[in-house]
């Protein structure tokens, strides 16, 4: 079965934090296009971004790699990436590989956002 057109990202401004609404595959063929979403954000200055996993079916390492690509930039620029809503076949990936420690991953999108109103970001320590 072939999913990799079966990737999409919907992306909403809710005040200062633009949320990203990821769904279907996000593998090695469908990342580039995460990353040019992230890209034009940070190119437009916007860096408090919160993405919400729920319709999200699959993730891979090339689609991780994303978020890693740009977390630092985006705190160099007193912003975040925060994410929320994952499954639990998403969120497993995420553990295996570490991602906790490094990202806020919180269970609803108002948690994710009442994190970005408090200013609380995660900081590499």
């Amino acid at each position: 079965m072939n999913n990799t057109n079966k990737f999409a990202i919907i992306q909403k401004a809710d005040s200062k934090v633009v949320k990203l609404e990821l769904s279907g595959y996000l593998d090695a063929h469908t990342a580039p296009q995460l990353e040019n979403s992230i890209s034009q954000l940070i190119n437009d200055k916007n860096y408090s971004i919160l993405v919400n996993f729920k319709n999200l079916d699959y993730i891979s390492s090339a689609g991780l790699g994303v978020f890693m690509a740009f977390v630092e930039e985006l705190r160099d620029n007193n912003g975040d990436i925060k994410l929320c809503e994952m499954t639990h076949k998403v969120y497993q990936v995420f553990d295996l590989l570490g991602f906790p420690v490094l990202f806020d991953i919180l269970d609803t999108e108002e948690q994710a956002l009442e994190k970005f109103r408090k200013g609380d970001l995660k900081k590499n320590e």
